[in-house]
């Protein structure tokens, strides 16, 4: 099983020389990884009975992406992200790559970094002509996104699992990790302010006027969008349901809106089809879908056949410290997903009550603390699982995103963007060990 995934995950970083679609490899990989655990003495029933509890897990993850994908998509059909980019002036490279960051530091905490990476997608591709240039910009976008998300309870998976699990309150998640997670993203920010040059090209937009899509409605289709998409974090407060729903509920909210107002505003057949949801529909990146199936049915069996548990046992045993046990966490999500290895620490640590520090010896007292409600354990935990994924582009839900709806080579990031990554990583876990 071990091999598949990895000669699978290799597959996926040779995409490009290789010449064959990530989503086939990841496919293969997710599908005959757990075809071996079949052969592995488990009871086929049991087999079954996992693999059907992580679909569920995985098809909350698919629906909400593809929920999210088709908003956007819809905004972007009636040009509600001009509203945006009109006021985005500067063609600047280096003041470009500060707002684009910041936006997307602050929208992923309050969105997530995976729909705030979805949008940005989209934004980049109206302010930037030049695709590798585009692709640099998106790069760092992974970085700010998972940075953004990793300080809000409800800006990364990790974070909301430590959250609902009761390791952290929502004001610690904000007070501890605000900071760290900042220079996360300020450290390569800092650092290509020094390097990059010169200005970006504006790629020429089709016309606007399509005699169906006014102000008004560009406006209401965009502040509907934006609106579903932040409701989508409060309807899964409310009522504790997975925030596909919420999303999906968001959805279908704008398509039955922008059905009544095309319908109502059509001039010609031809203008109200290219509008009509059932068309968008037809833009969603259905490859990148299938490659988030394969993916997390690969690292699925892996966690199911215990793996992942066993890393988290060698990491306890080896380093025995903390910090270093975490920033280890946050380095192997880069590698495999950072979901699995906080559900494995979660399931490794259990929540240290005061009895259990009372009745504790001085030696396992001092070790116990780390681990009570609010402990510092469970909060560098949330900012390396959310922070480290940037190190490579499969290593967290904004990147595999960006790298299905971008088609960005593994190869390319690495070579462009890992090493950024990791030094605001290890910069902001110095940070917060040292500072907070």
């Amino acid at each position: 099983m071990v091999i598949v995934f990895v000669l699978g995950y290799l597959a996926i970083a040779l995409e490009h020389p290789l010449k064959v679609d990530k989503a086939a490899s990841a496919l293969i990989l997710g599908t005959v990884t757990w075809a071996l655990y079949t052969f592995s003495g488990v009871d086929p029933h049991v087999v079954e009975e996992g693999l059907l509890h992580h679909l569920s897990e995985i098809s909350i993850i698919l629906f909400f992406l593809m929920g999210a994908m088709t908003i956007v998509e819809t905004v972007d059909s009636y040009h509600g992200f001009a509203i945006i980019t009109d006021r985005i002036k500067t063609t600047n490279k280096v003041k470009l790559l500060w707002i684009i960051s910041i936006l997307t530091f602050f929208f992923s905490a309050v969105l997530d970094n995976l729909t705030t990476t979805i949008v940005m997608v989209s934004l980049l591709r109206k302010l930037i002509d030049d695709r590798e240039t585009r692709l640099f910009y998106l790069g760092i976008v992974v970085v700010s996104a998972n940075a953004g998300g990793a300080w809000s309870p409800i800006g990364d998976v990790t974070t909301t699992m430590l959250w609902i699990g009761n390791q952290l309150s929502t004001g610690t998640i904000i007070k501890q990790l605000f900071l760290p997670s900042l220079v996360t993203m300020l450290v390569p920010l800092i650092f290509l302010s020094f390097r990059m040059k010169g200005n970006i090209v504006r790629p020429k937009l089709e016309d606007r006027d399509t005699g169906v899509i006014t102000p008004g409605i560009q406006k209401l289709v965009f502040f509907m969008g934006v609106g579903g998409l932040l409701f989508v974090p409060v309807f899964k407060t409310v009522t504790h349901l997975p925030p596909f729903m919420g999303m999906m509920l968001s959805l279908g909210i704008l398509w039955l809106t922008t059905e009544l107002l095309v319908e109502k505003k059509k001039k010609v057949q031809e203008t109200h089809s290219l509008l009509n949801v059932n068309k968008i529909l037809d833009k969603i990146d259905t490859a990148s879908v299938l490659f988030f199936l394969g993916i997390l049915l690969g690292v699925a069996a892996l966690q199911e056949a215990g793996f992942l548990d066993i890393v988290a046992e060698y990491l306890r045993e080896t380093l025995g410290n903390i910090y270093t046990i975490n920033i280890a966490i946050g380095l192997f999500s880069a590698m495999i997903d950072n979901v699995p290895l906080v559900a494995g620490a979660m399931g490794m640590y259990e929540i240290t009550t005061p009895d259990m520090l009372q009745a504790a010896s001085p030696e396992n007292a001092e070790w116990l603390k780390y681990f009570v409600h609010d402990g510092r354990f469970w909060q560098f935990l949330a900012f390396c699982a959310g922070t480290g994924g940037s190190v490579l582009i499969i290593g967290s839900a904004a990147g595999v995103a960006a790298m299905g709806l971008e088609r960005i080579d593994f190869i390319w990031y690495l070579k462009n963007i890992s090493l950024l990554a990791l030094m605001g990583y290890l910069a902001g876990a110095a940070f917060y060990v040292f500072l907070m």
